[in-house]
């Protein structure tokens, strides 16, 4: 069976990556013969839709099902859509996911595991959009020893 790992890395040693439309690669790996090759992920530097992009591609690919630590609705609808099973899971590596896949210990996902737009990084620490200068609330008076008004 081809399977697709979601990945940061191009081997079976690389760390799994939790998410599945913002992971770096996907590592599709043959479960019989541990045969692998590694497939960029377009949706990494996507602003919208990367879930279905990424879907996309697997679905081209031939992967028969994606180990994923989380996949939102339109992800998980675009991989239903094409007969792509999801299994959770959460893995130091990619070899350790397939060994989990492989003795049976993963769950199958009936539906999204997060919400839209979970892993798309909008929320949290960045550079801002405010345009506040301050409001400067001094007024002014001059307070030191001159009162405001030339020097001592």
């Amino acid at each position: 069976m081809k399977i697709a790992v979601c990945s940061s890395g191009t081997t079976l040693d690389s760390p799994m990556d939790p998410r599945f439309g913002r992971c770096q690669y996907f590592v599709l790996v043959d479960t019989d013969t541990l045969d692998f090759s590694a497939e960029p992920n377009p949706g990494v530097q996507m602003g919208r839709g990367a879930g279905v992009a990424a879907a996309q591609v697997l679905s081209a690919s031939g992967a028969e099902a994606v180990l994923a630590g989380n996949v939102g609705p339109n992800t998980f609808q675009a991989l239903a859509a094409a007969g792509i099973p999801v299994y959770t899971c959460v893995a130091p590596t990619v070899r350790e996911a397939v060994e989990q896949f492989k003795s049976g210990r993963l769950t199958q996902v009936s539906s999204a595991t997060v919400g839209p737009h979970f892993g798309a990084g909008g929320a949290g620490f960045g550079p801002g959009m405010g345009r506040g200068g301050g409001r400067g609330m001094g007024r002014g008076r001059g307070r030191g020893g001159a009162g405001g008004f030339g020097s001592w």
